[in-house]
């Protein structure tokens, strides 16, 4: 999938006609969408083609749980065009972004939506409103190792098989990481026969050979409950920011730092500002990224009110590397 072209202007007319409607009119699914089901799912892909020559693969693993469904909410009502704007200034010519929807495999009807890698505004928001808000997350914490398990083995991106690039993976969550990847739950929800249980470091390293993997929580209430087990795993991948609504931004950050669009927070900031983005956002942002940022040699000796995102004492990083 990929085809067609992104035009910037009209997917911000598109997000900002609808920031006044209710969530359950952008997003009216009442069950999981039959396209979106990844009950057998061979692959999604992200391919070249003559109007992407060089295109790179994008997912967003959103958590639809009742205390999560503000993001992607937001996203279609008036943020994902900023990260697109982001990636385009960072040099990502042809983005491909792919939605999917992570629940509790436990205990909900559907913990695992599929999208597709698209490239124009129209069929990304179609995707993005396609997911089912459940709302549930009942019974366990929410599935993103099946999220890991589906990228790591059901996307194809010619980014990676072509030319040794990985692409995004940007999860979205606020629950703890499940210690395995049920054998029983992917055979279940997507069909795969697994000998056994599938160890979580085990799926994060086999993910990290073609994605560069992110766990973004909303706000640092639920960063000091659930940091640090993801710390453990991800190490300076897992960003806490100050609330939902720095999502997009955040991931466009993030996007800038690795492809080198800018080379220190504060020009970040300025970038953020010259977009519209306000000053304590903006500053909310480069709070949220210093950890990371510090990891690639681009803190850029930020001011002190953008310093690092408060967790628990010992919460620091694992060692994990790109």
């Amino acid at each position: 999938m990929g085809f067609g072209n992104y035009s910037h202007d009209a997917h911000v007319a598109m997000t900002s006609s609808r920031k006044a409607a209710p969530r359950q009119e952008v997003f009216s699914q009442t069950a999981c969408h039959d396209l979106m089901n990844p009950k057998g799912v061979t692959f999604r892909e992200s391919r070249d083609s003559e109007e992407h020559p060089n295109s790179l693969g994008v997912i967003f693993a959103l958590d639809v749980s009742g205390s999560m469904g503000d993001i992607p909410a937001k996203l279609a009502s008036d943020t994902l065009p900023t990260f697109m704007k982001a990636m385009l200034d960072a040099g990502v010519a042809s983005p491909q972004v792919m939605f999917m929807g992570v629940g509790c495999a436990i205990g909900d009807r559907a913990p695992l939506q599929v999208g597709q890698f698209e490239s124009t505004e129209k069929l990304m928001d179609q995707w993005l409103t396609w997911l089912y808000l459940e709302g549930g997350g009942g019974g366990g914490n929410e599935s993103y190792e099946l999220a890991m398990y589906f990228a790591a083995r059901h996307t194809q991106m010619d980014c990676f098989e072509k030319r040794g690039r990985r692409g995004y993976l940007f999860i979205t969550g606020d629950e703890p990481p499940n210690p395995v990847v049920s054998k029983s739950q992917v055979k279940g929800l997507i069909g795969d026969d697994l000998p056994g249980d599938l160890p979580i470091k085990d799926v994060i390293e086999e993910t990290q050979r073609s994605f560069e993997p992110f766990y973004l929580i909303p706000d640092p209430g639920r960063g000091g409950r659930v940091g640090r087990a993801w710390r453990d795993l991800l190490g300076e991948r897992v960003i806490v920011m100050d609330g939902p609504d720095d999502t997009s931004y955040v991931a466009a950050g993030l996007v800038s730092l690795m492809e080198g669009a800018v080379g220190s927070l504060k020009e970040l900031v300025d970038k953020l500002r010259a977009a519209g983005v306000s000053e304590t956002q903006s500053a909310s942002v480069a709070k949220a990224l210093t950890g990371f940022a510090a990891t690639l040699g681009r803190d850029g000796a930020p001011q002190p009110e953008l310093g690092g995102t408060d967790l628990p004492e010992g919460d620091g990083p694992s060692g994990y590397d790109r």
